[in-house]
């Protein structure tokens, strides 16, 4: 009995070790696109050959400072390919009554002006169609505002990060710099 229990529990965990990593390397569907407050539509196709930190976003969340890194880092990073889009969401119950507000809001209270998506739902069985991918694809549902999530020029997840992760600190630079320092798809 013993035997068995410990055969299946180690074909259970194989499996996982060998799926997981698949899983994992699945680019982003180029279809999933997002409404931008500024009218536009883009679909991460359009962001192919870029590095694109996504964010889920709340003007009022105790970690909204984390804009003015946001920005310094579209600012620093945005002429070798990084592109930040912020996806504001009220799941937390923290984000104003529309993308247009948090988009002033947050221009002139963290300075700034990263494109930003309409308000958007990040987790449960409303989430975006590109946050239920992640789930799917790697288990990632953001827990709060301002978890981050890197993809690199091929589409890729890199990294995921928490809320508390600091858009400037030394782990995300470091993963930044590196996924800036990849091949440029053609």
């Amino acid at each position: 009995m013993i035997s068995m229990t410990f055969r299946i529990l180690a074909t259970i965990l194989t499996v996982a070790m060998f799926a997981l990593p698949l899983r994992a390397e699945t680019p982003a569907p180029g279809d999933l696109h997002f409404d931008l407050v500024e009218g536009e539509r883009v679909s991460l196709a359009d962001y192919r050959g870029k590095v694109v930190l996504v964010v889920n976003t709340a003007s009022k969340c105790g970690f909204a400072p984390q804009f003015t890194e946001l920005q310094t880092l579209a600012e620093r990073y945005g002429p070798q390919g990084l592109v930040v889009l912020t996806v504001p969401s009220n799941d937390f119950k923290q984000e104003l009554s529309s993308a247009e507000e948090a988009k002033r809001y947050c221009a002139l209270t963290f300075g700034a002006e990263l494109p930003m998506a309409q308000l958007t739902s990040v987790k449960g069985q409303g989430a975006h169609p590109f946050y239920s991918w992640l789930r799917e694809a790697k288990g990632f549902e953001p827990s709060w505002n301002f978890n981050k999530v890197l993809l690199g020029r091929d589409g890729k997840v890199i990294a995921t990060y928490p809320a508390t992760a600091k858009p400037l600190s030394d782990w995300m630079i470091g993963d930044l710099e590196k996924a800036l320092a990849g091949p440029v798809e053609g």
